[in-house]
């Protein structure tokens, strides 16, 4: 895997090829299958992964077995980087929603490496800082917005990271299932769907299998806001 990869992640943002090709002698490849568990809640947080191809969902399930997707996670994003300065138990489950591969590098390879390069705490800052306010971003909408309000922001950060531009509009190929994308939302399947519909009909979107093509970002961008 090149080192372009690495220095793409925030945290490494600062290195340059040395020290990254030292960095990825540490660390090492993994590949996940579609529905394929990285790690559980309360596992042990004793390593970091970076994922070079696919995506990765992060949630967290109540005791009755309801779901709460936090976030989705493509090529070049960290998983599990609290691990580094609190090794404590996983706070969430990751779990591939394709295939997916990732470089694992464990929490002591990682702080020794660290050691020699405090530098690198600042975009460790950085991005943990990001983190944080996504989470209050999300947590802010889920009192203060509506249901169609958080879809129309939901795939638009979706499309922000996983779109690509196509003569019809920006296709993003999120790869999550109907009940995922009502998680990610925080609403049930049923109000999602209906707030998807109302899009199509209005010309905004149109839906596929695992994916969604925006058709009209503009309007899209207003109800996110409204």
């Amino acid at each position: 895997m090149d080192d372009e990869l690495v220095r793409s992640v925030p945290l490494f943002r600062s290195l340059d090829q040395e020290a990254a090709q030292a960095l990825l002698q540490q660390m090492r490849p993994l590949e996940l299958a579609r529905g394929k568990e990285l790690f559980a809640e309360n596992d042990p947080g004793d390593a970091l992964y970076i994922i070079a191809e696919g995506k990765m969902k992060i949630g967290r399930r109540a005791g009755d077995g309801r779901e709460n997707l936090l976030a989705v996670l493509g090529p070049g994003e960290m998983i599990g980087e609290l691990s580094l300065f609190d090794p404590g138990p996983r706070t969430a489950s990751a779990v591939a929603v394709s295939e997916v591969r990732l470089l694992e590098l464990g929490h002591v390879d990682m702080l020794h490496w660290l050691s020699g390069r405090p530098e690198v705490a600042r975009f460790l800052l950085g991005a943990l800082a990001s983190r944080l306010r996504r989470t209050n971003e999300a947590l802010a909408d889920l009192v203060f917005a509506d249901v169609p309000g958080r879809v129309a922001k939901t795939l638009l950060e979706l499309s922000h990271r996983f779109g690509k531009r196509t003569e019809a509009g920006i296709q993003v190929a999120h790869d999550l299932t109907q009940e995922e994308l009502a998680q990610l939302v925080g609403a049930s399947r049923e109000t999602v769907n209906k707030a998807l519909a109302e899009f199509a009909n209005r010309g905004w979107i149109r839906t596929e299998a695992r994916s969604v093509v925006l058709l009209d970002l503009a309007r899209l961008e207003r109800r996110s806001q409204m």
